[in-house]
């Protein structure tokens, strides 16, 4: 599926609007963009796709909430690009309303709760292979893995600030690297922009339709540790099978006897001063009570060693005062 061409905002306010969008620069004009993983993407849209965008510092029940990571991540397939020009690829995300959002879990749907928070800082994302030839653009995947979100105002690292409980639309930008002096004045002429409806998503601080979070552990490579390893329970339906966990009891742990570990000749240990068989639990016994005794003697001399300080100042002070 290809990207529809977007306008730069300031060209709608144009009377020669039309004039603008028809002299692009040929560099531009053929250029296709698909996105990659379109029928995963579609499916989170059915659902309403939501985006984790946290502060520093955080913690949350699976994992830190640092700057995250967008999944799916934005993917795409460029053609129609001159092979020799130089361009360079860059994501931003605008509002899709003026509106904020709450989710009712009764309901399992989002309502209006307001008009939107002030827009966070704008800001673009170039991607860090830019600028290249057309030609290497075009011979693979361009992937936005390395994009992060937040919400953090005040963030300086340069992560795309997003407001949560809002709704976003990403845009993908292609820009031709004009080499010709004052390339500047033909800015509006040296881009194109595509955008794709069913990549919105609602920023969130975490995740509340469970239905995405489902989704998102069976079709993430990284959630793989929670989920089942045979993907054809859940690849058709969407809905994945959580992986039980599941403890060994002591009885059913196979272990081999110590005969079959040493021989006929039993190895033995010392305990409470007596030569005892060895066994493994009471060995793990033993190492344990050893390593109890090591951190008490440890702790005890830490707590020792300031009062003997103490002691020797006091002496010292006595004896000059003797004096």
């Amino acid at each position: 599926m290809e990207g529809s061409h977007l306008a730069d905002h300031l060209e709608l306010s144009l009377p020669c609007f039309d004039a603008l969008l028809n002299s692009k620069a040929p560099q531009v004009t053929g250029v296709r963009v698909q996105l990659e993983m379109h029928s995963l993407w579609q499916q989170f849209d059915q659902l309403g796709t939501e985006m984790i965008v946290t502060k520093a510092g955080s913690l949350s029940v699976c994992a830190y909430h640092v700057f995250r990571r967008m999944f799916p991540t934005f993917q795409v397939r460029i053609s129609g690009m001159d092979p020799v020009d130089e361009y360079v690829l860059l994501m931003d995300f605008i509002p899709v309303d003026d509106k904020r959002y709450r989710y009712a879990f009764h309901s399992s749907s989002w309502l209006v709760a307001g008009r939107a928070d002030v827009a966070a800082p704008s800001r673009m994302h170039f991607h860090p292979d830019s600028p290249a030839r057309g030609a290497q653009w075009m011979k693979q995947t361009v992937s936005f893995d390395s994009l992060k979100l937040t919400n953090n105002l005040l963030d300086d690292n340069g992560h795309m600030i997003l407001n949560s409980m809002h709704r976003y639309q990403p845009r993908f930008h292609v820009v031709y690297v004009d080499p010709t002096p004052n390339s500047h004045l033909n800015a509006r002429r040296n881009f194109s922009s595509f955008s794709f409806p069913e990549t919105r998503f609602m920023a969130v601080t975490a995740y509340q339709n469970h239905r995405i979070t489902q989704l998102k552990i069976a079709s993430n490579p990284f959630a793989k540790g929670f989920r089942t390893t045979d993907s054809q329970n859940w690849a058709g339906s969407g809905t994945p099978k959580l992986l039980p966990v599941k403890c060994p009891s002591g009885d059913n742990r196979e272990r081999l006897s110590t005969k079959e570990k040493w021989g006929s000749k039993e190895p033995r240990v010392l305990v409470a001063g007596s030569l005892v068989p060895y066994s493994e639990s009471r060995a793990e016994m033993v190492a344990v009570i050893k390593l109890a005794e090591a951190v008490m003697l440890g702790l005890l001399s830490l707590l020792l060693e300031p009062r003997e300080d103490a002691a020797g100042w006091m002496e010292e002070e006595e004896a000059v005062r003797a004096e």
